[in-house]
């Protein structure tokens, strides 16, 4: 099966997980995606975290399938020579250098599209050019509190939160990504590359918008009437941690199923959308509800939200989570069990639709890894294991025209 990206080559001067998750989505999608990384050391994650002794780390594995790894020094002229080869060759360069890392390096945007016009060179940064922290640092937490996240996750009486999900690395990585492919097709068009940039303080707020829609209501009428501290909380001026209320206007909440005792995720997620109060009333055996004035009404349960939580908690307290959802998904009702990661591994829907996948690895063996969360009714991505540092370095050069004694020199001079 021929895959949309074939043909396309991308320099990837990412580490971490921002660039690379960017660089792995479109390896999965027929690019070839070329590591550039430093002999001898690599990519930091290779070694942070590791389980198993002297192989590479899983943050490593879990964010560079299906590349190729090539060691170059860029600070030889030997290795600035082969860089400036494989750029005249390539599509795409991503890099999350710091600031000026790359004009350092001799290779400036000037100097890159000089060698090849049609380069596109996109970048991951923390904050956008001319923001006044544009020279600051970021890591993902430090994106999740710069981007809004944070202020707006957890509890009121508790303090910010951030997510565990990955708001300001694999999701600027996800925002690049579209960036690129859309560069790709403009070049189609004009003939010439372009930089693309995405900061993470941007993606984290694109992902904060309806929060940045509750701070307008908020600045106009004084109160948000779908978080818990509505009608009987108070509302400062800015939008308020809401706890684990529904974000859209249904109000929902996590509740207690049977075990929660002994099992920290015997929980689902029940919302109460207002089309949906009659089958929540029927399948709680409460049909008085249903024309109750208390309760008839998403304005009439509001002030009654917890009441009504709590008769559902005592609903599912003889249910595991897994029983209760079977029960309430025949009533059409949103709920979802509180899966564990434990849980998402051994998935067997997941595994079968390829969300997650077992791929093999020369020096750890099999190890578990995402899979593309696109889903096409005319590609399917083979996943493949993350490369060994400088495994297709030889392979890579050839490609480029070296010969086996230069490739050997190369070797010899420690510029790959």
């Amino acid at each position: 099966m021929s895959k949309p990206l074939e043909g396309i080559k991308i320099i990837d001067f990412t580490h971490v997980q921002a660039g690379p998750a960017c660089t792995q989505l479109l390896a999965w999608f027929g690019a070839d995606v070329i590591k550039v990384e430093r002999p001898g050391s690599g990519d930091v994650t290779r070694n942070q975290l590791r389980d198993i002794p002297d192989a590479d780390a899983l943050y490593f594995t879990m964010l560079n399938s299906n590349k190729r790894s090539l060691t170059l020094d860029t600070k030889t002229q030997e290795g600035k020579e082969v860089l400036e080869k494989l750029v005249r060759e390539s599509d795409v360069l991503v890099e999350n250098f710091g600031p000026g890392a790359l004009d350092r390096m001799g290779f400036s945007w000037e100097r890159l599209n000089e060698l090849n016009p049609k380069l596109i060179m996109a970048s991951v940064k923390g904050f956008s050019d001319g923001h006044h922290y544009d020279d600051l640092k970021v890591y993902e937490n430090v994106a999740q509190c710069a981007g809004g996240a944070a202020s707006t996750t957890g509890f009121w009486d508790g303090p910010p939160t951030v997510s565990a999900a990955a708001l300001g690395d694999s999701n600027t990585g996800m925002h690049l990504a579209i960036g690129i492919l859309t560069a790709i097709i403009g070049r189609g068009q004009t003939g010439r590359g372009q930089k693309v940039a995405v900061s993470m303080q941007d993606s984290v707020i694109n992902l904060c918008r309806v929060k940045l829609r509750d701070q307008q209501r908020l600045d106009r009428i004084g109160y948000l009437e779908e978080y818990p501290q509505y009608p009987h909380g108070e509302f400062s001026d800015v939008v308020p941690r809401g706890g684990n209320a529904g974000g859209g206007g249904q109000p929902g909440w996590v509740l207690k199923c049977k075990g929660w005792e002994t099992d920290p995720n015997a929980y689902i997620y029940f919302t109460i959308q207002g089309h949906a109060w009659e089958p929540i009333c029927r399948a709680l055996g409460k049909p008085e509800w249903i024309e109750d004035p208390n309760y008839a009404t998403p304005q009439a349960r509001q002030p009654h939200i917890f009441e009504i939580f709590a008769t559902i908690e005592e609903w599912l307290a003889d249910k595991t989570k897994y029983e209760a959802v079977d029960i309430l998904r025949k009533f059409d009702i949103p709920c979802a069990p509180v899966l564990s990661m434990k849980e998402i591994a051994n998935d067997p829907s997941l595994r079968a639709s390829g969300t997650i996948v077992e791929v093999p690895h020369k020096e750890r063996g099999t190890y578990l890894t995402v899979g593309s969360p696109i889903k096409f009714s005319g590609l399917k991505p083979e996943i493949t294991g993350s490369p060994l540092l400088g495994e297709h370095t030889d392979e890579i050069l050839a490609e480029l025209g070296y010969s086996k004694d230069q490739i050997a020199n190369l070797h010899s001079s420690r510029s790959v």
